[in-house]
């Protein structure tokens, strides 16, 4: 070997031990230790924890109790949003992307009322003037109040929206605040159509074999109050689609409804 070979080897030696200590270096920089994959693990199961109880306390409480109990500490609201959004993304499809499309397909004059918009998704997606309902607000365009309790006037809006939102003891409250807020439904016109209802709920609460409510029974009581059911969509398998119009002729002397009891859906510990 001559002298220029050797000294090209010996360089060349050189440049592999430095990137292969550059190398290494870069390895333990990305790689984060046990301990800290530990306390993420924790930090994760704690959020994981508080979600459920915050979840199960929206459940079983009137959306009255769950306004309060947000009013008193508001930064569980955020958290309660950030499992929400952790359970949605194992979902293959979202409902809220369904009602979206729909209201695509409508025409953008109309005007919608998102009662428990969460992150207010369908006011951002639609060209549409879109009320957003919550319990909290931490944006301008979000209004805080119990959905019971609305500060829409009678008969404003064209479309009202509950996209897994009827978690309160009270739900049928809910709708019946719907109601009120709702123009008649004027289905005839093609173009211009109102008095729309959608429903979107977790599948599991309306099967009864699992302690679920019987959907036909959910769709008489709402039928009951004041609107026709237009059409059920069970083809997804996480969640059910309603679609309701309001009639135009309310009958004010109604017999009482019977509501069928929602089963809570609550999330086990994993």
């Amino acid at each position: 070997m001559t002298k220029s070979e050797r000294k090209k080897r010996n360089n060349k030696s050189k440049d592999e031990q430095r990137f292969t200590a550059d190398t290494a270096k870069l390895r333990k920089f990305k790689e984060p230790s046990k301990s800290s994959t530990f306390l993420d693990k924790m930090k994760a199961r704690l959020s994981g924890g508080h979600f459920r109880m915050i979840n199960e306390k929206l459940y079983t409480c009137t959306g009255k109790e769950a306004l309060n109990y947000f009013q008193e500490e508001p930064s569980l609201f955020d958290l309660y949003h950030a499992g929400y959004k952790m359970q949605m993304s194992n979902w293959p499809q979202q409902p809220v992307n369904v009602i979206i499309d729909w209201l695509k397909k409508k025409s953008p004059s109309l005007v919608v009322a998102d009662f428990g918009c969460g992150d207010a998704l369908i006011a951002k997606s639609v060209k549409n003037k879109v009320y957003s309902l919550d319990l909290v607000s931490n944006d301008p365009n979000i209004i805080a109040c119990d959905m019971s309790n609305t500060p829409l006037d009678d008969s404003s809006i064209d479309v009202a929206v509950f996209c897994l939102s009827l978690m309160g003891t009270n739900y049928q409250s809910y709708i019946k605040e719907a109601n009120r807020v709702l123009k008649p439904g004027t289905g005839s016109n093609i173009v211009l159509d109102s008095g729309w209802l959608l429903i979107a709920e977790v599948k599991s609460r309306f099967d009864p074999n699992t302690g679920g409510a019987n959907p036909e029974k959910f769709t008489n009581a709402i039928s009951e109050l004041g609107f026709k059911s237009v059409k059920k969509d069970f083809s997804n398998k996480m969640f059910i689609l309603f679609y309701f119009t309001k009639k135009d002729k309310q009958n004010f002397k109604r017999k009482e409804i019977e509501w069928p009891l929602l089963k809570p859906c609550l999330y086990k510990r994993r």
